[in-house]
């Protein structure tokens, strides 16, 4: 118990040592010595300390040959305590004023990667993603030759998925809320977008079943034209996908609709 005392008052003992010493170089007006704290901190990964000294020194020397150093630092701080809005900023920041900085390509990929990072989950709001893939097209488009190319790439495609996810969920939301005519749209748009989408199979039956649906609660004069488009969607769904898990439920709706066909023309003679 008493090694136990004797230790916390020892961790607070230095503490308190190191946050006078942070307070003592604060309230220095020596901006050499700020800007060599600072870096100390920042290559100890003391990332709070190191923010506060570089956001003095950001204000003061913007205009001083160090300005790039710390905006560099700056960015770096704030990107390892994980705010990466103010980050990306600061990245981004970097390259408009230093383009021609050895340090720029980083700083620009840097940028994009934030955006990345903010990206949230495909059931909530996609701005980000768009702006860290639109981030990661302009870094590609500056700098095509980067060894980074590969890792952009392979960032948007992660991207895109969460985009192409997302647009098929909304799809498949309409199709169980019964609003059929919106499913056929967004399964269209998700298509469509997403060419290669690896949702295609479900995307298409559904797209399928919903026609078949929207056509049974239809009135009479949009009855034809909806299970027409019923056996278009079936045979467009049995040539892609001659062995699907969705053949037999498929088969049945466009056998269903050829029966309905049939009386209707009956009816109409």
């Amino acid at each position: 118990m008493r090694q136990l005392v004797i230790f916390c008052m020892l961790t607070i003992t230095l503490l308190a040592g190191a946050c006078s010493e942070l307070h003592k170089i604060q309230k220095s007006t020596d901006l050499g010595l700020k800007y060599e704290k600072a870096v100390e901190y920042f290559k100890k990964e003391d990332y709070p300390k190191a923010q506060m000294l570089f956001d003095e020194l950001y204000a003061v020397m913007r205009t001083t040959d160090k300005a790039e150093d710390i905006t560099f630092y700056l960015a770096y701080c704030n990107y390892h305590q994980g705010d990466y809005i103010l980050s990306g900023y600061l990245f981004r920041n970097f390259f408009r004023s230093f383009p021609f900085s050895a340090r720029a390509e980083e700083c620009l990929f840097m940028s994009a990667y934030c955006h990345f990072l903010n990206s949230p989950p495909y059931m909530l709001d996609q701005q980000d993603t768009y702006i860290a893939i639109e981030e990661f097209q302009f870094f590609t488009k500056q700098f095509p030759e980067s060894t980074r190319i590969g890792e952009c790439n392979k960032l948007i495609d992660k991207l895109r998925d969460k985009l192409e996810k997302k647009a098929f969920m909304i799809a498949r939301q309409y199709y169980r809320i019964e609003d059929y005519k919106a499913a056929i749209t967004a399964f269209e748009i998700l298509m469509k977008d997403f060419p290669d989408t690896h949702y295609r199979e479900e995307a298409i039956f559904l797209t399928m079943k919903s026609y078949y649906l929207l056509a049974e609660n239809s009135v009479d004069a949009k009855k034809a034209e909806r299970y027409a488009e019923v056996v278009t969607q079936y045979n467009k769904f049995t040539t892609m996908y001659p062995e699907s898990q969705f053949t037999a439920e498929a088969k049945r709706i466009y056998q269903n609709t050829v029966v309905v066909q049939e009386r209707m023309k009956r009816n109409a003679q």
